[in-house]
């Protein structure tokens, strides 16, 4: 169902219909960062490997390192990820590695990084940074002239809030175009949710159940068995609300329900999204449960009477033709009893007719697309099996990974597609500040947290948010 290699898309680099031009310089500014050594090298590494990576790699950030220095740490980064390394493939890796080390308040800097860049006409520029940083290093390239024709990529988070996030846009705004900005989220960059778009508007057997008059309820499921590790620090100020629900569970609700693209270019994609959001109301507080793990103040830089959630769960609702009527409940943890992410459609009861070999309900009809850590997709169904007197569920699982094997990884796909100028994966401005404008009652109203027990599957008061809605299913873990 789904190709196994990053490849570009036949209408790949195109915005708004017009052509984009393939990258002819990579820089990466802040390189010697934990993300550059946890995902960014070994992303390139895999590019390189599968002969899409064509340009140069420029690294940029303050510490006094040589080209060599920075080639040793990628090497040793790709290694540490697990992947297997090639040595020709990765000295041709290493060859296209330069660095420039430099303060990034400092106008020097950018002043040395437009004379190593004097002949590129196409850059991308790669804000590994935080986003503090963001229009410091935006300021300094357009006053060095290297913005004209580049593309900025940007990490998340985008603004902690509706008000940050328009302060965030306006800064970036004052020297970038919004078709220049790729803003990162590595959730978009997993197969499972291009998947989602292609199972529902590529089969004709799907498309007409997929709204209010079949479908009873949407869950979507992100759970993780592991906590926050060394990230308190980080994770405290944040919790769950804003470190995944905002951004990637909300990405899967826009492909879960927006329209059929009324376009080919990625600018359709996006208005699609963004006016799914827009039909959505603000949530309620009194549909959100928080909840936090036994043991989470213990982790080094959580304050020691912290409120944060390690657990949210939440009904959304959808005011269109479509999806009138049908709850969309989301809940993810952490320390939770697997690690899966799931989309979930619960379809309605069928009558009980008189042939019918069941004396209680059937369990409802569903189909679940699974999107991490594997992808894959089921339907649940009722049909008369030999070891039962009536009708039971069967499952009728795939495995995307049996069909097309091995999946890119969500940073290889981004990467890629920032290099080659397709969009289509990275969110808009306006669906950002949607999202945040839907979860803003949430944030100005949160209610009290429920402490949970490693290993469970949350507070028992989540399972209040779906009462006259069945229970929570799943999620679908595969042995």
């Amino acid at each position: 169902m789904s190709g196994t290699a990053v490849r570009a898309h036949p209408r790949a680099g195109t915005n708004g219909g017009e052509p984009a031009r393939a990258a002819d310089v990579f820089v990466a500014f802040g390189i010697t960062g934990d993300l550059a050594k946890v995902m960014t090298f070994r992303s390139l590494y895999r590019l390189e490997r599968r002969g899409l990576l064509t340009c140069p790699i420029v690294g940029v950030a303050v510490q006094d390192w040589s080209a060599d220095d920075l080639r040793e740490h990628a090497r040793d980064a790709i290694v540490d990820g697990g992947e297997p390394l090639d040595p020709e493939v990765f000295d041709r890796f290493a060859a296209r590695m330069s660095y420039l080390a430099g303060d990034f308040g400092d106008p020097a800097t950018f002043e040395r990084l437009a004379v190593a860049l004097k002949d590129a006409r196409n850059p991308v520029f790669y804000l590994e940074i935080p986003p503090f940083l963001f229009a410091t290093v935006v300021k300094g390239l357009a006053g060095v002239g290297l913005l004209e024709n580049a593309r900025v990529v940007v990490e998340k988070p985008f603004g902690h809030d509706l008000e940050s996030a328009r302060a965030l846009a306006e800064e970036m705004h004052a020297y970038l175009d919004e078709s220049q900005l790729y803003r990162i989220d590595h959730f978009l960059g997993k197969m499972g949710l291009a998947e989602i778009l292609y199972l529902r508007f590529a089969n004709a057997m799907l498309e007409p159940v997929w709204n209010r008059h079949y479908v009873s309820s949407v869950q979507i499921t992100m759970a993780e068995s592991f906590g926050v590790a060394d990230r308190g620090h980080f994770y405290d100020p944040v919790g769950a609300l804003r470190d995944v629900v905002v951004n990637h569970l909300m990405q899967v609700v826009g492909a879960t329900a927006m329209e059929a693209p009324s376009g080919r270019d990625t600018e359709a994609l996006k208005d699609g999204t963004a006016a799914l959001f827009r039909a959505m109301p603000e949530a309620d507080p009194a549909h959100y449960v928080r909840g936090q793990h036994e043991g989470y103040r213990d982790v080094d830089g959580v304050a020691e009477a912290s409120t944060t959630e390690t657990y949210a769960a939440l009904r959304l609702d959808v005011e269109n033709w479509r999806w009138s009527g049908v709850p969309f409940f989301i809940r993810t943890g952490k320390k939770l009893a697997t690690t899966q992410t799931e989309l979930r459609l619960v379809f309605k009861q069928p009558p009980k007719l008189g042939f019918a070999m069941y004396e209680d309900l059937p369990e409802p009809n569903q189909v679940v697309v699974k999107l991490d850590p594997s992808t894959g997709i089921r339907l649940v169904m009722e049909a008369r099996r030999a070891d039962s007197a009536t009708a039971a569920p069967v499952n009728l699982d795939l495995e995307f990974s049996a069909q097309g094997g091995e999946g890119a990884t969500p940073y290889e796909v981004l990467l890629h597609a920032a290099l080659v100028g397709d969009s289509t994966r990275f969110t808009r401005q306006d669906g950002i500040e949607e999202t945040w404008r839907v979860m803003h009652p949430l944030l100005d109203a949160p209610p009290p947290v429920h402490p949970y027990a490693q290993g469970s599957w949350g507070p028992e008061a989540a399972d209040e948010l779906l009462r006259g809605h069945g229970r929570w299913h799943g999620p679908w873990v595969t042995p």
